[in-house]
């Protein structure tokens, strides 16, 4: 694999990319070219052929890449032919969710814990998991060797739990609190704030108004 650093805009297309071989692999189709796998997905084939170059030379020219090989290629290289445990702090709504979201085990993602300190929530069932007090988080981060934490936690407690989760070994985080958060540099971090997404698409639906008047 090539050492050039990959722009993280190519890593987000290449997790898109896996997920469209995925169903052509389930459909039975065992080739496909650029062309389609950029019509599948919505971009050009030349950005389709960029992004993999950055990995090393795949397909062969005039007939295209084979499904397997390259699904299991790009798995390979998002890290995703291994399993990662992970921990959700906070076990409300949007804990709650998280947890039950089918779409994690299928990528390889194993939710080992969800914490709270939130006396009415610990020791109820989400799922297949009961939600633990955060005073057990080293215990259990230690016990399933958690590398990924995900905060979904007060915007007042965001800091104190990220912490508390690079203290206890955890490698990446992904905090969904409104508010920066500050961890060592060799620590992974994305924040994902939904309202700045939202205020993303009324301000390109507003700007798409006002070129039409």
């Amino acid at each position: 694999m090539k050492t050039l650093r990959v722009p993280e805009a190519t890593v987000t297309r290449l997790s898109i990319y896996s997920r469209f071989l995925e169903r052509l692999d389930r459909n039975g189709i065992t080739t496909v070219s650029s062309g389609e796998i950029a019509e599948g997905v919505g971009v050009s084939p030349a950005q389709v052929r960029k992004d993999l170059a950055y990995f090393g030379e795949f397909g062969t020219r005039g007939v295209g890449y084979n499904v397997k090989d390259l699904l299991k290629y790009t798995l390979k290289i998002l890290g995703l032919d291994q399993e990662w445990a992970l921990a959700i702090v906070g076990a409300g709504n949007l804990g709650f969710a998280l947890c039950t979201y089918r779409g994690f085990n299928v990528r390889g993602f194993h939710i080992v814990g969800v914490f709270d300190n939130d006396p009415t929530r610990i020791g109820k069932r989400i799922g297949d998991l009961v939600v633990q007090p955060l005073t057990l988080f080293p215990e259990i981060a230690q016990k399933e060797n958690i590398r990924i934490g995900v905060i979904a936690v007060p915007t007042s407690a965001a800091q104190e739990v990220a912490d508390m989760m690079v203290k206890n070994g955890v490698e990446a985080v992904l905090n969904f609190a409104p508010v920066a958060i500050n961890v060592p540099d060799e620590i992974e971090m994305r924040n994902v704030d939904l309202s700045v997404k939202l205020e993303i698409l009324t301000f390109n639906l507003g700007f798409r108004n006002a070129q039409s008047l």
